[in-house]
């Protein structure tokens, strides 16, 4: 073995078994397959069929010619010709190849020859040939001087045989006659049938076609391709139905494989965002205890006040930072779509006690409760009440906080104009507003317009300062079946829009009364 053959490169496939790295599918198109199969098979019929007409025509001449001898046999079986046989030299002319057979020799004598243009030359028998006459007076076949000639024999009185024959020549010619015809005539039907096939075959394969321009615009990731609808009572037709459905489902799959993992993509991304905000926030009011801690500890607070306010400072940073844990398990739990506790709760309720807090807060600003004409009945919706005060509360106090102290904030309730089974519930302010960058980002987690406005003079965060209360509004609204919107711009004030359907979620899980709540 040579060293190419040694280094010949070979593939190993799943099961153990080496085998070559070149495919071993065929390599000749289909349609020239089939055409090619066609011709062959044709040409196997046209074969037998002439091997069959020849054959047939061979043994009807033959048939033909031993009739003719027999009957010149039986013509001639007379005592006169043997007479006719002791005259040695004076052969007649004749159809037939006549002779007599003497008795004691070996050698035929001829009374008989064939003459004339398509006479024959006269055999001459061997004694091979002369025994067989002898012996069996059934025709025969015998081949003499290269040539075959058929004799009959019959017995003469005294013991002399009479024989009879006839050249095959003119048949031999007229059967090489006929394969000549049937070879000429088989090639021009295999010319003519080998185009007439290749164009029905290239014509019924078209479709095919299509499914391979189809399939390799697939395979070069265009997945919207679709194979040409065909006639349902072929085969063609079949299996482009059946690979459109086919294709349709690959394309869903893809697609929603796709969404899948641009979804776990964007929920990877906002998980890592959430815990480095959070970790951020969280460490924030613990550098700042540790900080005052540090103070206390070196002895650089000496005086009662200022440890007073040292643990004053440090109460408010554990209070922002307990608020912060307990947003941040409140938003894990409503992204586990915890059940909610339903129950019958009427919004003019809630939204006045959210206005009569405000108040309580800051009893200077000018805050008001409107209840829309367009309410033709308690606006009562099946929620979680303790979910939906959060709500209101957060809503309300985000417009406190980032609002002058003089600036009106309305809370309204009312029927949605669209359908009468929803309720929409309003907090507007008319303060500053935000710019539509600032708006689009509102209910994001962590999100501040501003933060500088989350603090206060001294340093403690002001309340709402986590960065989380819209990102709660949101979250508890959606499990609620509902939705926020924010209407607002640069000193046009800001609108939170809360639609809330009457009858709740139908898609969440809930518990009718008690439970863990979200």
């Amino acid at each position: 073995m040579s060293g190419e053959e040694r280094s010949a490169p070979r593939e190993r496939t799943g099961d153990g078994v080496s085998s070559s790295a070149t495919p071993s599918g065929p390599r000749v198109p289909l349609r020239v397959t089939l055409v090619a199969l066609m011709v062959a098979l044709l040409s196997v019929a046209l074969l037998a069929t002439g091997f069959a007409t020849t054959s047939l025509l061979r043994d009807y001449l033959q048939q033909q010619r031993d009739d003719e001898l027999r009957a010149t046999v039986k013509n001639n079986q007379r005592a006169e010709l043997v007479g006719a046989c002791l005259q040695d030299g004076y052969p007649q002319p004749s159809s037939f190849y006549v002779a007599c057979l003497v008795p004691d020799s070996d050698e035929p004598v001829v009374i008989g020859e064939p003459r004339g243009p398509d006479g024959d030359a006269l055999p001459r028998l061997s004694r091979e040939a002369v025994d067989r006459l002898r012996e069996d007076e059934r025709p025969l076949t015998v081949w003499v001087d290269g040539e075959r000639w058929r004799m009959a024999s019959g017995e003469l009185p005294g013991g002399y045989m009479l024989v009879v024959g006839v050249g095959l020549e003119g048949d031999e010619k007229a059967i090489s006659r006929l394969v000549r015809i049937e070879l000429v005539v088989g090639l021009a039907l295999l010319v003519l049938l080998g185009a007439a096939g290749y164009l029905l075959v290239r014509n019924s394969l078209r479709p095919l076609a299509e499914v391979e321009r189809t399939a390799q615009a697939i395979a070069a990731g265009d997945l919207s391709q679709r194979v040409p609808a065909g006639d349902q009572r072929t085969e063609v037709g079949r299996l482009s139905t059946a690979l459109n459905v086919m294709l349709s489902r690959i394309e869903s799959a893809f697609r929603a494989q796709k969404a899948s993992e641009e979804a776990a993509r964007g929920s990877e991304h906002r998980m890592r965002r959430f815990v480095a905000d959070a970790s951020h926030e969280l460490r924030t009011p613990l550098t700042s205890i540790r900080g005052f801690a540090e103070l206390y500890r070196q002895g650089a607070v000496r005086s009662d006040e200022e440890v007073a306010r040292l643990m004053e400072r440090i109460e408010a940073e554990g209070g922002r930072m307990g608020l912060l844990v307990e947003d941040l398990l409140l938003l894990a739990r409503l992204d586990q779509q915890r059940p909610l506790t339903l129950a019958p709760v009427d919004l003019a309720e809630v939204a006045g006690d959210a206005v009569h807090a405000a108040k309580a807060v800051q009893p200077e600003r000018p805050i008001s409760l409107h209840l829309d004409e367009s309410l033709t009945d308690v606006p009562v919706v099946i929620g979680d009440e303790g979910r939906l005060r959060q709500v209101v509360g957060n809503l309300v106090t985000n417009a406190l906080t980032h609002t002058p102290p003089g600036v009106r904030v309305t809370v309204s309730v009312a029927e949605a104009d669209d359908d009468g089974d929803a309720l929409v519930l309003r907090v507007a302010d008319e303060g500053p507003g935000l710019h539509p960058a600032d708006a689009a980002r509102a209910f994001e987690r962590f999100f501040r317009a501003d933060a500088s406005r989350a603090r206060g003079e001294d340093g403690v965060a002001k309340a709402g300062g986590t960065g989380l209360g819209l990102a709660i509004v949101s979250s508890l609204v959606a499990a609620h079946g509902g939705s926020v919107d924010l209407a607002t711009g640069t000193g046009q004030g800001a609108t939170f829009t809360v639609r809330l359907p009457r009858s709740g979620s139908p898609d969440l899980p809930r518990h009718g009364g008690g439970g863990e709540p979200a």
